[in-house]
């Protein structure tokens, strides 16, 4: 199973390759991005079964985003820095976009996060701080549903209507691995999709148009980066005594 996951996943990610490369002057928003005619109707989700130790922790509706998602997106996420004043995606700093993630990657993805009860270790706390690394977005009509992925302290965490709650996948962690290590090398500059005027939240440049507004933004922050870039001081790491860094691996209380 675990080969199969990894197969599919390199496959997909050559096909979001294909679609970056074929964007151009000639395909305006998300062109590059979208899917047979028709595709945009909701089709009949297949059912996976979410471990109940899940879903009677997370709850329903953040579950139905997840089963049901009709897109679903992957950016890089990292720890945000005291001083940064990029995009944001559920308090963390946004690096990079790394695709839209099509319907047979996404299933065996959520198989594997929240279906296979030998990747997760309900009962014991990691004793490592949460290192974000990617940030899945499963949409479904306007609602959504942040699933992150953290290495080299594994864990898998859900984030839904202002909470989230991390579970141990200490297990599961060649899984992580390979996703981590595979979205790495497709992740590009991210933008704001409103800037882009995108209906999608994709963020990377699809015409001219866009490049061009992302080119004039830049030109406008420049006296901005210079001067944080020359006033910058070493930064003295120091330990975190709160916020989502410290969430419990652990679902059991």
């Amino acid at each position: 199973m675990f080969r199969k996951f990894a197969l599919v996943l390199g496959t997909a990610l050559c096909l979001c390759g294909y679609a970056y490369a074929q964007s151009g002057a000639a395909k305006e928003g998300v062109q590059s991005f979208q899917q047979e005619s028709g595709a945009w109707r909701r089709q009949a989700q297949s059912q996976a079964k979410i471990l109940n130790a899940i879903s009677d922790s997370v709850g329903k509706s953040a579950i139905a985003n997840i089963i049901g998602a009709e897109q679903v997106f992957c950016y890089q996420v990292a720890n945000r820095p005291a001083d940064y004043s990029g995009y944001t995606l559920d308090g963390m700093a946004v690096t990079g976009f790394c695709g839209v993630i099509n319907d047979e990657l996404k299933s065996m993805i959520v198989e594997q996060l929240f279906s296979n009860a030998g990747n997760i270790d309900f009962n014991t706390s990691e004793q490592c701080v949460i290192k974000p690394r990617l940030m899945l977005r499963f949409m479904r009509g306007v609602d959504a549903t942040d699933v992150l992925i953290s290495a080299p302290c594994y864990s898998v965490a859900i984030f839904y209507a202002g909470k989230a709650k991390a579970y141990n996948f200490k297990p599961g962690a060649e899984i992580l691995d390979v996703m981590v290590s595979s979205f790495d090398g497709q992740a590009m500059p991210f933008t704001s999709p409103a800037l882009l005027n995108q209906l999608l939240p994709i963020g990377v440049p699809q015409s001219t148009s866009q490049q061009k507004a992302v080119n004039e933004q830049s030109k406008a922050q420049l006296p901005m980066k210079a001067k944080t870039s020359q006033a910058q001081q070493p930064v003295v790491e120091t330990k975190k005594t709160s916020g989502w860094n410290n969430i419990k691996l652990n679902v059991n209380k």
